[in-house]
């Protein structure tokens, strides 16, 4: 009987798909097994660097589609194996009886069964063989891994943005690596932290600005395209830039994190601070809407959204009393589940707003409480600048050896020494994309290393304070929130020992007294944007215009 075949061909790493190992071997068994017995081949269905573990497999999921068709465009599925098909016994019973409600029976080269119930039980027994062999290979391999990354060495995947693959040894014929800087990555990787803190002269900017910032610069991810929010949020969320990459974290098959005590942790280095990292996290935990929703700031309750209860850290909110002649700033957590979730407490709205306005103007910005405040700040920059003026030392270095090297290309064309063909007219774009990368960056690290210590001068101090007192006092709500918003962080209210604790970013100072200018033009620094998690795109946020 002259049968329409189709067969599935797999091998279960990209590695066996690239050096073409098992695939030919497995079509030529296939072509001689059809030849003998007189079948014909009608669709092949090849399946590169895919596990049968699960049917998470596009080829395999297209021919059981195809099987299970009104068109019946094959009768039997010939596989090398059965493990070829699947390494699982329920999944592989579940397609198997599928397929065969459409007449179509699934056949293995190298292990013939029968149709009937005997046959049936053979072929299950085969099954279960292939599942315990294939949870006994995954065990072994990844306790082999673990001990890879317990010497810290790389375990084979593509290295995280930012870095590079170098080898470390050699082990026989095994090359060990280990993950090393790529400094023109890295470079964008800091860009991204440093966006993500203290922004560009409008605060720290949300995952959707930092997107099209990167973006609108021109610069592109490893394959040269543009960013992605989720690609930013990865690498925010990604502890590997702040020295410490964890191998062994998520379950490959359900995506969830292991336990804890099944990390195991792999010394890298570090691209940023762990400081920083840990700094960037705490935004990404508090700004998330449901923490801090964008209508409390966009609100007309001054302190809402940065004012905490010390009892249980929970927010204050309005409460209002006597038809609303009376406002408070009361424990949200205590007015949602009651007395016995928080005690709660409560402060006259206008008591803490005219105490916390006070400690702006009279303490913080005080001339002499400013300049104390900015010397740790202007050290910090100072040896940061020193850095970079050596990262740009090192891109120039590097864009000199790009543009010899293409002087070289162009002066074999124009000789007639080399010819134009697609492999070199490659290389001679990719030589000029990592001129413009590195020229890109230059311009980039240039803008940071200002001498600060110059900047901020004891007369921009005291404009800067002026300015702002200024605005506090005599400024609409908006502006007011505004300024606020920008200095603070957060209240901490202890009504019960008397006490109110404010703090914010010096950061936030510091760019405030380089930036006056703006002050003087009348625009309102906007407030922090919020954070979403999972790479979503931030709230839309508004700048209050100046009164006219």
């Amino acid at each position: 009987m002259n049968l329409r075949v189709a067969i599935y061909l797999r091998v279960s790493t990209v590695r066996q798909a690239v050096k073409d190992l098992s695939i030919p071997d497995q079509r030529n068994q296939a072509d001689a097994y059809c030849k003998e017995k007189g079948w014909t081949i009608v669709r092949e269905f090849v399946e590169p660097g895919a596990s049968a573990t699960d049917d998470k497999r596009p080829m395999f999921q297209e021919m059981i589609e195809a099987a299970c068709s009104k068109e019946q465009p094959f009768d039997l599925i010939l596989v090398h194996s059965f493990s070829r098909f699947f390494r699982e016994l329920y999944s592989f019973e579940f397609y198997a009886r599928r397929v065969q409600k459409h007449g179509v029976r699934i056949e293995s080269i190298t292990q013939q069964t029968s149709d009937d119930p005997m046959g049936q039980m053979v072929r299950q027994i085969f099954a279960v063989f292939d599942e315990y062999s294939s949870k006994e290979n995954a065990k072994h391999t990844l306790s082999a891994m673990k001990e890879n990354a317990r010497q810290g060495f790389w375990n084979g995947a593509s290295p995280p943005f930012g870095y590079r693959l170098v080898e470390a040894e050699r082990r026989g014929d095994k090359i060990k690596k280990r993950l090393d800087i790529d400094p023109n990555e890295a470079e964008i990787v800091r860009e991204i932290f440093r966006l993500a803190l203290t922004g560009d002269g409008t605060g720290p900017l949300g995952i959707k600005n930092i997107t099209t910032y990167l973006n609108k610069k021109g610069f592109t991810n490893r394959q040269g395209k543009q960013f992605s929010m989720g690609h930013i949020h990865r690498i925010l969320k990604k502890e590997t830039y702040a020295g410490t990459h964890f191998f062994n974290k998520r379950d490959s098959k359900t995506d969830q994190d292991k336990p804890l005590e099944e990390w195991i942790p792999v010394k890298v280095p570090h691209i940023i601070t762990h400081q920083d990292w840990e700094l960037t996290q705490k935004h990404l935990k508090e700004r998330r809407p449901e923490n801090t929703a964008p209508r409390i700031v966009n609100g007309p309750t001054l302190l809402v959204g940065l004012a905490k209860c010390s009892i249980c850290g929970g927010g204050m909110t309005l409460r209002t009393g006597k038809g609303g002649r009376y406002r408070y700033y009361s424990c949200a957590t205590c007015k949602r589940k009651g007395k016995t979730a928080c005690s709660g407490q409560s402060v006259p709205m206008k008591k803490l707003d005219d105490l916390v306005l006070d400690a702006l103007t009279q303490h913080i910005l005080q001339p002499d409480r400013l300049k104390e405040l900015l010397t740790k700040l202007i050290h910090k920059v100072t040896e940061d600048a020193k850095v970079r003026k050596s990262r740009i030392k090192e891109f120039r270095t590097s864009l000199v050896d790009v543009d010899l090297r293409l002087g070289r290309l162009y002066e074999g064309i124009e000789t007639g020494g080399l010819e134009l063909d697609d492999q070199l007219r490659s290389r001679i774009n990719s030589l000029k994309a990592k001129k413009e990368d590195h020229l890109k960056l230059i311009a980039m690290s240039s803008r940071r290393t200002v001498d600060v210590s110059k900047v901020l001068t004891l007369d921009k101090i005291n404009l800067f304070a002026d300015a702002v007192k200024d605005r506090l006092q005599n400024g609409n709500n908006a502006f007011r929130k505004a300024y606020v918003r920008l200095f603070i962080n957060d209240i901490e209210v202890n009504k019960p020992a008397g006490e109110v604790c404010i703090s914010g970013p010096i950061a936030a100072v510091e760019h405030g007294i380089c930036n006056i200018e703006e002050m003087d033009s009348g625009k309102v620094p906007s407030f922090v944007q919020k954070w979403r998690p999972q790479g979503e795109s931030n709230p839309r946020y508004r700048r209050e215009r100046p009164a006219s």
